[in-house]
């Protein structure tokens, strides 16, 4: 097994200058680096500090020396079906220890290593630099009942054997957890999924929101690729996933359009998100879940109202969220979408799923409305609602911005609480 360590492009060398009180050495390991670690990572860099980021399919970020390391093939997959999982992120974690090997024999010795343990990479992190201060970044727990895999009836397929290899699925996070020095989880109900031995050393910090790009903007234009224009005050539906599919609440807001927008006979529908499966499993038969929901609800929907944009650049995102009047948002009891909170930055009136995730941050009636994530017909009477009174809903609009100030900006609140952490834990 061998791993690419620094590429030919000069992106991957580290200076090896002395640390010093004033300038640490800082070890970033994500799978797709940066991450979440984006901000923080370019932070550090900024002050001063030396500064590496060590993926697979790592993108450069100011200041950062990346380093990239492959895993070999995985020739022979286990004979247990529930040992594969765990098995590709040993084969990840034994990969990036031979990584962290390399840097360590040209001299690397970080102070602090910062890593997402989903994948397996922060396995080995201890073996190599004993001493090393590690920090985990706790995304998600997983568990078989109150969370995400009980959640939806329509999908959910209990078995013992599913119910075990969902176990395991934890056994990466919590060997990182077992020799962390700190860590840190986005949300409060993101922490509480952990269990309960572990949730002292974990410090709710969220990545953050930048609230000077997620924003109001009275200028905002959002084009569709026919050419037709959106602007705020236009009655325009928004809904947006990485991916089009259930963990999202996609088959409910699908199921609810028709009836929407036959209340809103002007209302236009944006769609954003792609064609592949983030979360959960492709539809039963093959394709893709819009191909299952517009068999389900297509002939129901006017297609010249129905607009589905695919992915889109970062700006054109924000623009389509700056000229929405009304923003749907749901989600299993799964991590929170960074999507959620940029809608409520944006001003957006947001109506979404009363799911804990979704109650951490929304309040029904005050920053935001909130239905019951399976019925249909609450979430199509609320959209059609705000959609045809838009004056008597601004208010929630703002107040969810001024909630994203408060609690979710990452230039007065989450960066400098990260930086604190971060020193902290650095000592």
């Amino acid at each position: 097994m061998k791993s690419k360590i620094p590429s030919p492009q000069g992106t991957g060398t580290p200076s090896l200058q002395p640390a010093t009180p004033s300038r640490r050495r800082y070890l970033f390991i994500h799978q797709n680096f940066p991450g979440q670690f984006v901000h923080v990572a370019r932070a550090l860099a900024a002050q001063g500090h030396e500064v590496l980021g060590l993926g697979i399919t790592p993108r450069p970020v100011e200041g950062v020396q990346v380093v990239r390391y492959q895993p070999a093939p995985l020739k022979a997959a286990s004979q247990l079906p529930m040992a594969r999982d765990f098995e590709v992120k040993l084969l990840r974690g034994m990969a990036c220890a031979q990584a962290m090997q390399q840097l360590a024999g040209k001299g690397f010795v970080p102070d602090l290593i910062i890593a997402h343990p989903g994948w397996g990479e922060a396995l080995f992190c201890k073996d190599v630099w004993p001493q090393a201060r590690l920090m985990v970044f706790s995304e998600f727990y997983y568990a078989a009942q109150g969370s995400d895999y009980d959640f939806d009836p329509e999908f959910y397929a209990a078995s013992l054997a599913a119910r075990s290899a969902l176990r395991l699925k934890n056994t990466a996070l919590m060997h990182a957890l077992s020799v962390a020095d700190t860590a840190y989880a986005p949300t409060q109900w993101q922490r509480d999924q952990v269990p309960k031995e572990y949730r002292a050393r974990i410090q709710v910090i969220h990545d953050g929101i930048d609230t000077t790009l997620a924003r109001p903007e009275p200028e905002a234009r959002f084009a569709l690729p026919d050419g037709r224009q959106f602007r705020p005050g236009d009655e325009v539906l928004t809904f947006v996933n990485r991916n089009l599919e259930p963990y999202r609440g996609f088959h409910i807001f699908m199921r609810a359009l028709p009836a929407i927008l036959r209340a809103r006979p002007h209302a236009h529908c944006v769609l954003v998100g792609g064609d592949d499966v983030s979360y959960g499993a492709k539809p039963v038969g093959g394709g893709t879940w819009r191909d299952a929901m517009l068999r389900e609800a297509g002939d129901q929907l006017p297609a010249e109202r129905v607009h589905f944009v695919g992915k889109l650049p970062y700006a054109s995102y924000l623009q389509l969220l700056q000229v929405s009047r009304c923003h749907v948002y749901l989600t299993y009891p799964f991590v929170l979408s960074w999507s959620c909170l940029e809608a409520m930055s944006a001003g957006c009136v947001v109506v979404a799923s009363r799911t804990a995730p979704v109650e951490e941050v929304i309040e029904h009636g005050v920053n935001g409305l909130l239905f019951d994530f399976f019925d249909v017909q609450a979430l199509a009477d609320t959209a059609a609602c705000v959609l045809a009174n838009p004056a008597a809903h601004a208010h929630l609009g703002e107040a969810a911005r001024q909630a994203m100030l408060a609690r979710f900006d990452l230039a007065t609140r989450c960066l400098p609480e990260l930086l604190a952490l971060v020193d902290q834990a650095s000592v």
